[in-house]
């Protein structure tokens, strides 16, 4: 069957592949568009599970927050380039992704792969895999974050596309809570990057490992038990006023303290989420003076 330049086009426009590829499909089916288009997308996940071992430590943050403004869902998903990061194509993928969780409150990654992706047909991991086969990029949705309240307001803000804060803050007995302060809040997370909130939420694991690092340093001092431990006893205060929110300095305002400025308002901070694009993702590291020597000499 003559394949012709309509069909091509017709093909084009429904798998959004190249046009040399769907002529060859075409010509591979006789001309069968439905079969062509079960074959690409059948090799197309193929690809995209060979892609899946590359590593993908760019990509971006997107949050979105309920219209009764009483639910928020954060969520990271990566690819390889920071070019493919900042295209339509890319941010409407994972928009749609945040979208989804969002109005399903799915319970894990699993769970939300598995979800009819906002405004298409295909689930999430279909969609994933065919824009990794289309693309040529892996691409992992890494994580996400659901965050509800009964009382409280949600502020976020996005530093780029590669930092993402959500902060969850209750006004007391005030109707309306305060814009301003939270997105204050939440770039003074960005900056400072807390664990916690607050004392009471750090990690039992991690208070004590601190505890056995300042108690070393302080034994190396020579000084007595009871001045070690007057010693530790301060340092503890300083670590845990560094990693708590509340007893971090405001970074507008270094003068007083998050739980000043809180107080001032009349508000308390109930939960946040911090995304940093690729953090804790071991990315390799290339040397191009290395790979051209190594290239020469083979």
């Amino acid at each position: 069957m003559q394949i012709t330049a309509s069909m091509v086009k017709e093909l084009r426009e429904r798998t959004g592949s190249g046009m040399m590829e769907c002529k060859k499909a075409l010509q591979e089916t006789d001309g069968n568009i439905e079969v062509a288009i079960e074959n690409m997308r059948k090799a197309g996940m193929a690809k995209a599970d060979k892609k899946s071992g590359r590593i993908a430590a760019e990509g971006r943050v997107v949050i979105e927050i309920s219209d009764d403004g009483k639910t928020a869902a954060v969520v990271e998903v990566n690819c390889e380039t920071d070019f493919l990061s900042g295209g339509d194509e890319f941010i409407s993928f994972v928009t749609a992704i945040a979208k989804t969780a969002l109005a399903n409150k799915p319970a894990d990654i699993a769970a939300l792969s598995d979800m009819t992706l906002d405004g298409s047909t295909e689930t999430v991991e279909e969609a994933r895999k065919e824009k990794i086969a289309k693309i040529g990029e892996n691409m992992q949705l890494r994580r996400f974050e659901i965050l509800e309240t009964t009382t409280g307001s949600f502020g976020s803000y996005l530093h780029g596309s590669r930092m993402g804060v959500l902060v969850e803050m209750d006004f007391g007995d005030k109707s309306s809570g305060n814009a301003e302060l939270i997105k204050d809040v939440a770039m003074h997370i960005a900056a400072s990057n807390p664990i916690c909130v607050s004392e009471a939420d750090v990690p039992a694991d991690v208070l004590e490992k601190e505890k056995e690092i300042l108690r070393a340093q302080a034994l190396e001092s020579g000084k007595p038990a009871d001045i070690v431990e007057k010693m530790l006893t301060g340092r503890i205060r300083k670590y845990l006023a560094e990693i708590t929110l509340l007893g971090q300095s405001f970074v507008k305002d270094p003068d007083k303290t998050v739980e000043t400025l809180l107080s001032d308002a009349g508000a308390t901070v109930k939960n946040f989420v911090r995304y940093e694009v690729g953090e804790g993702i071991e990315k390799k590291q290339e040397n191009f003076a290395d790979e051209v020597a190594a290239q020469m000499n083979a």
